[in-house]
């Protein structure tokens, strides 16, 4: 269980490609403008690198090391072509509006750098895994930034008008400087949420915890009268 969940939260959580690891800006800075544009590239991207990922563990005993970047390359090509030429024939719009970038997903270091540092080390299961997990954080990390810049930039979301026809959209953040400014404030968030986490939880049998925490009848601290919260002795 621990090798198809973990890969799984790690892409989401642990390493997400776009706010904790920072992968993938061009893609991320330039087709945010959007809730609907972010998610439409972050699907694809997650398409792309689940089946690539596939392949990739599939024929990882196969590949001579001599020529495993190229073959990794022709694979993700290959899927990028037929993910291209399906969003063309059935989700157009969407197809104009990412327009270059979904030929650059070839070139995703995230897609690469999980064929290199994943899928070609590890079974087909556990890199399918690290593929979705991947790809969810990274659609999650375009998805948010495009809220953000669509509600602020125009006052709707997935392009229905969500603020009254009073407010004045602060088209700023649907420009490239906008972009910059939202990936910021939201990693500068997360880092906040990550820090406020990461601190050593109080311990209960410990003098961490304080002595009205402790459940030693004959603690040291309980006999001297000790009853600070800090649980140090004198």
């Amino acid at each position: 269980m621990n090798k198809t969940i973990k890969p799984l939260i790690n892409g989401l959580i642990t390493e997400n490609p776009t706010f904790v690891l920072m992968l993938g800006m061009c893609p991320t800075l330039a087709v945010t403008t959007s809730a609907i544009n972010g998610l439409g590239m972050g699907l694809t991207t997650t398409a792309v690198l689940v089946l690539s990922n596939i392949v990739i563990s599939l024929l990882r005993k196969l590949i001579p090391d001599s020529v495993r970047i190229p073959a990794f390359i022709v694979i993700i090509a290959s899927f990028v072509t037929i993910v291209e030429m399906l969003l063309k024939a059935y989700v157009p719009t969407l197809y104009t509006a990412l327009g270059i970038y979904i030929p650059l997903i070839v070139v995703n270091c995230i897609i690469l750098g999980r064929a290199e540092a994943f899928a070609s080390k590890n079974g087909v299961i556990a890199s399918m895994f690290d593929g979705i997990g991947m790809g969810l954080g990274f659609t999650i990390g375009l998805t948010s930034i495009g809220i953000v810049r669509e509600i602020l930039g125009s006052g709707k979301l997935f392009g229905y008008m969500i603020l009254p026809e009073s407010y004045e959209p602060l088209t700023m953040f649907i420009l490239a400087p906008g972009a910059f400014l939202v990936l910021a404030f939201l990693v500068a968030l997360l880092n906040k949420i990550r820090d406020k986490k990461g601190k050593k939880p109080l311990t209960i049998g410990t003098c961490d915890a304080g002595c009205k925490a402790c459940p030693i009848e004959n603690c040291k601290g309980r006999m001297n009268g000790s009853d600070k919260e800090d649980g140090k002795n004198e």
